[in-house]
């Protein structure tokens, strides 16, 4: 009986169909930073109510851009307050948490959304539906 070949690694079978080339070395991607708001990509309003997780030489930290956020969520002016999680995932969680709360001037991030994003329920409560919703319907389908 005949010994089985071993296995291919993946990078044998990735030489045998051409997408890499024999002895140049592998191009590594990264994810480093996500983006965590209750804004849709494609906001007006997205990039100012948006939080950062990003992998640094630390940890994972959450940032505003402006000032980092320690572990109970507290804000800090610059990157060094933030508190360094070890695991992305607790980083993320608090920046879930934080997110919709995210201030700025003067209005949150959920009020944020609910000024260019109305809901049926808004247009009932008493309000001209003409206001509410004259920018989802140009051709006044919901008046």
């Amino acid at each position: 009986m005949t010994d089985p070949k071993p296995a291919l690694t993946m990078r044998e079978i990735r030489e045998a169909l051409g997408h890499v080339k024999p002895g140049e070395p592998e191009v590594l991607v990264s994810i480093t930073r996500y983006a965590v708001s209750v804004l849709p990509p494609g906001d007006i309003n997205r990039r100012y109510f948006t939080l950062h997780v990003e992998l640094t030489h630390r940890g994972w930290i959450v940032t505003d851009g402006h000032g980092g956020y320690d572990a109970d969520g507290g804000w800090e002016p610059g990157r060094l307050g933030a508190h360094p999680f070890a695991d992305y995932d607790d980083a993320l969680a608090l920046a879930r948490r934080l997110a919709p709360g995210l201030t700025v001037n003067g209005h949150t991030a959920t009020e944020a959304y609910q000024r260019t994003h109305p809901t049926r329920a808004a247009a009932d409560d008493g309000l001209p539906k003409h206001e509410i919703w004259s920018a989802h319907c140009e051709d006044g389908c919901c008046r």
